[in-house]
């Protein structure tokens, strides 16, 4: 059975603020993470459409992380490799599928509703009743929830943290029936590693480490609001774009990224080799980057159900 938990993910902000605020956490983790070739590699970041959410942003990133995996993970694959990202964000819902180049059986979807409250929608991506059967709920608390040692930052600690722009925080006990605003990120993940012996063992380590990975990035948007607060849809869209230039530069000094990548402007969707990528798109194996082949930017199709996106995005489904 594929491992599906869906978070419920609450922040002191409304939904509005969040739009802003989700865009200036990734672009700044993104690049502060992006260290000696170990970091995020942005390879395109354009318009898209949905016929039934509208206009949106694709973007698809490559996560190398190799030496971050603990070492039994490391011994089973090579010394390069990256994880894909393609993300189609059609705010407040986002769909976002991860998969790794060099285990195909690998698969990861997510989607993400956005709602004014603090978590107590019972069924908002509208799953079935044997859909409901298999979903575990966690809620997760940006403020309590431990995290590790080597991520712990003083300043990013909510449980004392004030916002000097907004007066919010610190985040005291019991904080997500108290603080308003207060919104909620209803993430449904489903990880799947159909490989006999170690399906268990993988997907419990991809909950672990999501489930860590979302206090921790959430944690760090709320404790940076006051740089972000003030900026509109186009200025952290702007910053964005500069931060995806210095990653990509960072991640080029170690040899992983191609020179030409360097002179990319991630807003600009005209350069062959990122002028789109197809839903259904074969994600190559090799452990040595490509470019994906041009093609339109337009999103997958809306999900009816986790496991029938899952089907229609991978070829090898």
């Amino acid at each position: 059975m594929v491992l599906t938990k869906e978070y419920r993910i609450c922040m002191p902000l409304t939904v509005e603020e969040y739009k802003i605020g989700q865009l200036y956490m990734i672009a700044r983790y993104s690049h502060e993470q992006s260290d000696s070739g170990e970091g995020v590699e942005v390879i395109a970041n354009q318009p898209c459409e949905d016929p039934v959410h509208g206009k949106g942003q694709f973007t698809e990133k490559r996560i190398h992380l190799s030496n971050r995996l603990p070492y039994w993970v490391q011994a089973m694959i090579p010394k390069v490799f990256y994880i894909t990202e393609k993300a189609w964000n059609y705010y407040p819902y986002t769909i976002s599928e991860y998969t790794c180049s060099f285990i195909p059986k690998l698969h990861i979807q997510v989607t993400t509703r956005y709602e004014d409250n603090n978590g107590a929608t019972h069924n908002c991506h509208k799953l079935t009743p044997e859909e409901l059967a298999e979903r575990a709920v966690d809620f997760v608390d940006i403020a309590y929830d431990e995290i590790s040692a080597k991520h712990y930052k003083e300043e990013e600690d909510v449980r004392y943290f004030q916002s000097q722009k907004t007066g919010r925080g610190p985040l005291v006990e019991g904080w997500r029936n108290s603080s308003q605003p207060v919104m909620c990120s209803y993430k449904l993940v489903k990880a799947s590693f159909e490989v006999w012996g170690l399906q268990t063992k993988v997907e419990e380590l991809i909950h672990k480490y999501t489930r860590e990975a979302q206090v921790l990035a959430h944690r760090q948007a709320f404790a940076w609001i006051d740089s972000w607060i003030s900026m509109t849809l186009d200025e952290v869209r702007e910053y964005e774009a500069e931060m995806h230039m210095e990653t990509n530069a960072r991640v080029a000094q170690a040899g992983i990224l191609s020179p030409r990548r360097l002179s990319l402007n991630p807003m600009d969707d005209s350069d062959d080799g990122v002028d789109g990528v197809p839903h259904a798109a074969i994600i190559s194996a090799s452990p040595t980057p490509k470019s994906p082949a041009p093609s339109s930017p337009r999103g997958p199709q809306t999900p009816t159900s986790p496991s029938a996106a899952l089907k229609s995005w991978f070829s090898w489904s």
